[in-house]
């Protein structure tokens, strides 16, 4: 249930949504429209947006589109294994800054299909939280969605939520 006086806190994890689109759709996200659709004209007391650096040109412009959408973002950089694996990923650092804001919050709005985050919203339900959900559904986990009060399902309105690759130069 919406009330316009509930606070709303938007966590992106924006690796997740990305990599999604791309695999799926062969398009890009719209943020600003999932940020949108997230409050839905609710009280926003925060919006995070988790990126991991690649150092790629295009990045940096990227991250000031997600700030000029309202997001704050905070970063990390991509870690490098021996033998050349790549690892990046948000979730601890999610989870404990949905944690940390939850004496603030009344609604916590995680944007991921990602099922490791099925314990924390688990224990974010059983503080009192409405917890709401907005990914993919072709790609989000049946436990996360299960888990939710309640979930957006981008692939149902994919026009929406969805931009075209950026063509290259």
């Amino acid at each position: 249930m919406r009330n316009i006086n509930q606070r709303i806190g938007v966590f992106v994890d924006v690796q997740n949504l990305y990599y999604s689109a791309r695999n799926i759709y062969g398009a890009r996200v719209n943020f600003s429209k999932i940020l949108e659709t997230g409050v839905n004209s609710r009280q926003l007391i925060r919006a995070l947006a988790y990126v991991i650096k690649a150092d790629i040109p295009e990045e940096q412009t990227f991250f000031e589109a997600l700030e000029k959408s309202g997001f704050e973002v905070k970063t990390k950089d991509i870690q490098i294994f021996p033998g050349g694996v790549k690892k990046g990923d948000w979730d601890v650092g999610i989870v404990i800054d949905m944690i940390r804001l939850g004496p603030k919050l009344d609604v916590m709005v995680l944007v991921s299909g990602d099922g490791d985050y099925v314990p924390a919203l688990e224990y974010l339900r059983n503080q009192g939280h409405r917890v709401e959900v907005i990914g993919f559904g072709k790609s989000t986990s049946a436990k996360l969605i299960s888990e939710a009060d309640s979930f957006v399902d981008l692939d149902l309105e994919s026009k929406k939520f969805l931009m075209p690759p950026k063509q290259p130069v």
